[in-house]
């Protein structure tokens, strides 16, 4: 099932590249990716309200407190730089460059 999951992500990922470089047109790319944020935290607080996953945040602990929080701020760092790349250059060159992420993921996948 987690192939499944993995193959829609790369879908709704390439949708959102090619979605994005067409909003992006005369926006400024910080406050697109402020309004596209808006809309994924809308959007993940809903699923975890159908899910009713909402009575597990007293039981996170500290250490994924901190990890999450760090991976938030890599999530909104990134995006920053890929809607900013995106404006001023072709998606169809920003991406796959954005797609060295898996590279340097499993790079650091080894060192730590």
């Amino acid at each position: 099932m987690w192939f499944v999951f993995a193959l829609l992500s790369a879908v709704f990922a390439a949708l959102t590249s090619v979605l994005a470089k067409v909003g992006i047109d005369g926006v400024n790319s910080n406050l697109a990716t402020a309004l596209r944020t808006c809309v994924v935290l809308a959007m993940a607080w809903l699923m975890v309200f159908i899910t009713h996953a909402q009575s597990g945040i007293g039981s996170i602990g500290r250490k994924s407190w901190v990890f999450l929080i760090l991976s938030g701020l890599a999530t909104g760092a990134s995006w920053l730089c890929y809607y900013k790349a995106i404006q001023m250059g072709s998606v169809s060159k920003v991406a796959p460059i954005d797609k060295l992420s898996v590279v340097i993921t499993l790079i650091l996948a080894v060192i730590f």
